[in-house]
């Protein structure tokens, strides 16, 4: 996936931009651009304890995740009910150039969060190459498509977690969609700021140390040759919690 598949994942300038987006679910920047049905998210609490107990509440959601898109591995769709929306959750990418430590938020994109962790727990990152990365107009390594291609996904889709408010500035981690809410497993880190519209889930941030990562493969630029990889390599070896 690409910000932009909008057929096969791009970035800002029109055909980059394009590129993020065609990357989900079959995906684009979002889930591997890909395409398929539509997915929601239900916003509102399920349950959370009374106020008497003296404890600070525990919000959850409900979030659906529709069958669709090119399914790159066999994985079960994450748990759809009582979703933590609340706090973050910590996860490391073990890459070759470096460990990438990303902070995801649940309360501003709850269903995006539990995407993620059930797929890194099924191991479908694990083994993975960052398949794209733009160096003009906006700066993004895109990640999390196991065929490597831009087009594959985990075979279902969920809504968008926009406030409309989005800023890609160095650091971010957002998905890669093909349209809207069509969210897989596709997702970029933003390595410089980037102007990109506020139309790609923010679902948390690596640390200095991380993007100096980030910033070393994108140092040694774009293959010569018509795809859009990285010339450094750029593998996800395993992904770990904690």
């Amino acid at each position: 996936m690409t910000v932009s598949k909008r057929t096969t994942m791009g970035l800002i300038t029109a055909s980059a931009i394009m590129a993020l987006a065609g990357c989900a679910s079959g995906t684009g920047v979002a889930t591997s651009p890909s395409s398929v049905a539509n997915g929601s998210v239900s916003a509102s609490p399920v349950g959370s304890p009374s106020a008497s107990q003296g404890t600070a509440p525990t919000e959850t959601v409900n979030c659906t995740y529709t069958a669709g898109g090119k399914r790159a591995l066999p994985v079960d769709p994450p748990p759809a009910t009582d979703v933590p929306a609340t706090g973050t959750l910590t996860a490391t990418l073990d890459m070759t150039a470096g460990p990438v430590t990303i902070t995801m938020d649940r309360a501003e994109a709850p269903c995006t969060v539990n995407s993620f962790e059930a797929l890194a727990k099924q191991g479908f990152y694990d083994g993975t190459t960052c398949h794209r990365l733009v160096d003009h107009g906006i700066f993004v390594l895109q990640c999390g498509d196991p065929t490597g291609t831009g087009t594959g996904g985990p075979g279902y889709r969920y809504a968008d977690e926009l406030s409309g408010d989005e800023q890609y500035t160095a650091g971010v981690v957002a998905m890669a969609n093909a349209g809207a809410d069509t969210n897989g497993s596709q997702f970029f880190i933003v390595w410089a700021d980037s102007p990109l519209p506020p139309d790609y889930t923010v679902f948390g941030t690596i640390d200095p140390a991380s993007l100096e990562v980030i910033t070393k493969i994108a140092s040694r630029g774009v293959s010569r040759d018509a795809s859009p990889n990285p010339i450094a390599e750029a593998k996800i070896t395993q992904v770990s919690f904690g």
